[in-house]
């Protein structure tokens, strides 16, 4: 258990839409954020004096950004040549700090999120005590005196790129105060393209424990969602989540739900071992649903988070090896998935029989700092392929791809004595692989596969949010076929099943092999038997 908070950002272009989220997000909050920059402009009043009027058991921060990313660099700079364009900024500036008036009368608002201008137009106004707003300054004394009643959010988002200097960034909200309008939390979020990106935003932490500040370092994006769910845990001040899936209001935000019931946020500390998917693209993966299932069936002090990485060696280099590692995070394994499922090999310590033979590997284990490589795909492959197929010696089967996954269906159809032949757009890419395990290799254009008993596709033709709605084969190509096996497990149903139900050829989707691969995988992290109903209610549970 950890004692941070769990913020739940709201965003409702109405008033009606808004309070009703807010009262929804009660039950799950510790914080609940009003996004008051979200409104339509004339629904602000409204929104305002309903609020007002709202009794919350939780506390409320209130949020207005500015509608343009560009309005601070007007507001503090002049900036802009055209004047149309300056124009409008300033417009929407002038209701925005019109607006921040109105939101800092409202007496139930714990907390005030505000950026780095509204932090410098508060410090000259309070500074010089100018008692009205007609001044020429955004705040009167007045309002800077209702301030110092509530806890300031100084912030900074970079939704662009990261700064070169973020400690400058640091030190410059918080040096924004006077005498009696001081910051009591930091937030500092930046976009992030890759999971070491978030390096720099994360060892903030380390510096704001050190010198007593609260603070909230976001690394947003997908390879910085790995921040959000294990700040806590390390001593953020908060965490942000989006109240449905769908709702986020901002990049890799993770659902109050998935934040709470999956990963565990606030039971986690710095002692939970850490477990993640390495992939190039994380953000549809089944794997942390399930695999934080089995570590929660057996109340285990771990978590699984996706880590989005494209530079593998970077990665292993910066966030894992003992000696060359900027963070510490208590890594104790990781599944592998596309691209890196080949390429992790060099950085590996060991490597067992099986992912040696196969040239691939989809799990790693570490034991004092050793990286220890396997291969649980073949196993997770062949034994729904053995259910509903039966006997596969001499069986001929048709394998489509030239990948890790690849390898390791003919590595396990090979070993059932089945006959194999590889199909592959890129003939080279898949000729190693053929040469390897002597099996046929051909071009995959329009083939027929009516003289073949098993079709496996293992590409990521069909995957959501990838190439979703693709397929390796046609219901024509698939004619003669006695069964059609797809690794692909989201969408639960590929355009390839379609193309199969509609040459009615018995099929299997790849969530099967997606739940036998990850039980295997929890026994070699964990030794523990791994419970098969509870992920495979997890990974339903999701897809539904």
């Amino acid at each position: 258990m950890n004692h941070g908070k769990t913020c739940i950002s709201v965003c409702a272009k109405t008033a009606d839409e808004l309070i009703e989220r807010i009262k929804r997000a009660e039950d799950l909050a510790d914080v609940i954020e009003i996004r008051f920059d979200c409104l339509n402009t004339n629904e602000l009043d409204t929104a305002l004096q309903k609020v007002d009027e709202i009794r919350c058991s939780k506390s409320f921060l209130a949020t207005f950004r500015p509608k343009d990313v560009n309005a601070e660099v007007v507001f503090a700079y002049g900036a802009f040549e055209d004047k149309e364009q300056k124009q409008r900024i300033i417009e929407s500036q002038n209701y925005r700090f019109s607006g921040w008036n109105k939101i800092i009368e409202l007496e139930n608002t714990e907390f005030l999120d505000f950026e780095n201008d509204i932090l410098l137009s508060l410090f000259i106004s309070d500074s010089f005590g100018h008692s009205n707003h007609n001044s020429g300054f955004p705040f009167s004394i007045e309002t800077c005196k209702k301030i110092k009643s509530k806890k300031i959010i100084a912030s900074e988002h970079f939704f662009e790129n990261i700064p070169s200097d973020l400690n400058e960034v640091y030190d410059n909200l918080k040096t924004e105060e006077s005498d009696d309008l001081t910051t009591e939390v930091i937030k500092i979020a930046a976009q992030t393209t890759d999971i070491t990106d978030t390096i720099p935003i994360w060892k903030l932490l380390e510096r704001a424990k050190s010198e007593n500040q609260q603070i909230i370092p976001i690394a947003m994006g997908e390879s910085g969602k790995w921040t959000r769910i294990l700040g806590l845990a390390h001593g953020a001040f908060m965490t942000y989540a989006a109240l449905d899936t769908g709702q986020e209001t901002a990049p890799g935000q993770v659902s109050a739900r998935d934040l709470t019931e999956v990963y565990r946020a606030k039971n986690l500390n710095k002692e939970t071992e850490v477990y993640g998917i390495l992939g190039s693209n994380t953000r549809v993966s089944m794997s942390p649903y399930i695999h934080n299932a089995a570590f929660k069936h057996h109340n285990l002090n771990a978590v699984f988070v996706p880590l989005q990485v494209h530079d593998l060696d970077e990665f292993i280099k910066r966030m894992v090896k003992p000696e060359t590692r900027e963070v510490e995070l208590n890594f104790k394994g990781f599944s592998v998935t596309i691209p890196h499922k080949q390429t992790i090999i060099k950085h590996l310590d060991f490597l067992d029989e099986t992912a040696k033979n196969i040239g691939a590997v989809n799990t790693v284990k570490i034991v004092d700092g050793k990286l220890h490589g396997y291969n649980t795909d073949a196993q997770g492959f062949i034994e729904p392929l053995l259910n509903s197929y039966g006997d596969l010696r001499d069986a001929k089967v048709a394998v489509i791809g030239a990948g890790g996954a690849a390898r390791a269906c003919v590595y396990a159809l090979k070993s059932q004595g089945a006959r194999v032949t590889i199909f592959a757009r890129d003939i080279a890419k898949a000729k190693n692989s053929a040469e390897e395990f002597e099996v046929e290799l051909k071009e995959l254009s329009t083939t027929n596969f009516s003289d073949f008993d098993v079709l496996v596709n293992t590409t990521p033709l069909g995957m959501k949010a990838k190439a979703e709605g693709e397929t390796p084969a046609t219901a024509e190509q698939l004619k003669g076929l006695h069964l059609v096996y797809d690794l692909v497990y989201i969408p639960f149903q590929t355009q390839l099943m379609n193309e199969a139900d509609i040459a009615e050829i018995p099929k299997i989707g790849g969530l099967a092999m997606l739940i036998a691969q990850a039980m295997e995988q929890q026994k070699i992290w964990t030794g523990l038997d791994a419970p098969m109903k509870e992920m495979s209610r997890a990974a339903l549970k999701k897809l539904s």
